[in-house]
């Protein structure tokens, strides 16, 4: 293992939770650290506006923290917050792939 473990953040759509939680496992397994949305709403959770402000402002700390990125994106899909991620990404120099092609 390598002194410093590389850091992956998973951004994609909170509907994909569990595409999610199988990209953690298996980046986990593989060494790294993973940095990844911190609440996955169910249905009968009300979340503020202000709250989805906050949360969507810290993803983009945790994508400055990070190596790299992984886009979590079944069936080519990428959503607006995704998009405005992958842009962040972008625009940090941070190197970003895909679970799916898009």
């Amino acid at each position: 293992m390598p002194d410093r473990p590389e850091i992956v953040c998973i951004c994609g759509s909170v509907r994909f939770a569990a595409e999610m939680h199988a990209a953690n496992r298996e980046l986990t397994y593989a060494g790294a650290i993973v940095v990844a949305p911190g609440v996955f709403p169910r249905v009968d959770d009300v979340i503020t506006n202000g709250q989805k402000l906050a949360l969507a402002a810290l993803h983009l700390r945790k994508i400055d923290l990070a190596d790299r990125v992984l886009i979590v994106n079944p069936g080519g899909y990428i959503g607006e917050s995704t998009s405005r991620e992958i842009a962040y990404a972008k625009s940090t120099g941070k190197p970003i792939s895909y679970t799916d092609p898009f």
